[in-house]
């Protein structure tokens, strides 16, 4: 069975405990605070209130060969520092930090962490996007340019097949399954099958491309947004990647 830590409890570090809570997997809980100890210490294996700026003790709590550390200390920026040098000197070989700047990023990448995350960044990576194309509804990127997202249909495209748009050859886009408007599933196209305007496609591409396909340009103002701000952060992947 795998076993993760987690160590401080803030809202990026919150949202990744209520994620492993939901997986077979033994988790290590660690923070200062009284309370959130005793909220969560029946969801985990073991919970501890802690100091960690103290080497001594994040060295007796958590095991050298434990599958990934999370740390996220909220603004304290030296104490993640000082974590994430104690778990390296440790020997744990996956550490995910939460960073405050580009700075605080990183000092922890030189000391240790193997993945750095920027929930803030992240975010307004995903929601710009979604200001400024009336098409777009979700909008994920992954790395190197590469983004998932989740679009209307063009106008021009209605009533033609994938087939004959060459969507791929001539837009550069992959478009993965589609879904009618107000409906949650998603089903693979067949080769006939004509577009629709309440067709909602799943496509994948480069940046630039998703840009051109929808439409969105920076500078022109859109309204009616709608549903702007989901959850924002399902999964963690995207920056994972990228600092792999």
């Amino acid at each position: 069975m795998k076993q993760y830590a987690l160590i401080g409890v803030s809202s990026f570090g919150k949202r990744i405990l209520e994620e492993l809570i939901l997986m077979d997997c033994e988790i290590i809980l660690i923070d200062k605070d009284p309370e959130i100890i005793e909220y969560f210490k029946n969801s985990v294996t073991a919970a501890y209130i802690a100091d960690v700026i103290n080497e001594e003790i994040v060295t007796r709590l958590i095991p050298g060969d434990i599958d990934a550390v999370v740390i996220d200390l909220g603004d304290k920026i030296e104490a993640s520092i000082l974590v994430t040098k104690y778990l390296s000197k440790l020997g744990v070989s996956n550490i995910i930090v939460k960073a405050e700047t580009d700075q605080h990023g990183e000092i922890l990448s030189i000391i240790g962490a193997n993945h750095v995350i920027f929930p803030n960044l992240e975010a307004a990576k995903r929601v710009t996007p979604l200001l400024v194309s009336d098409l777009l509804f979700d909008y994920l990127p992954i790395s190197g340019g590469l983004v998932i997202a989740e679009t209307g249909v063009p106008e021009n495209l209605v009533g033609h097949t994938l087939t004959e748009i060459e969507i791929r050859k001539t837009l550069g886009i992959n478009v993965i399954a589609f879904r009618r408007v107000g409906q949650g599933d998603y089903q693979f196209f067949k080769p006939e099958y004509r577009l629709n305007a309440d067709d909602v496609l799943l496509i994948v591409g480069q940046d630039d491309d998703v840009s051109s396909f929808t439409g969105k340009d920076s500078s022109s103002q859109k309204s009616g947004i709608g549903n702007l701000f989901r959850q924002l952060f399902s999964d963690m992947k995207s920056k994972s990647d990228q600092s792999s």
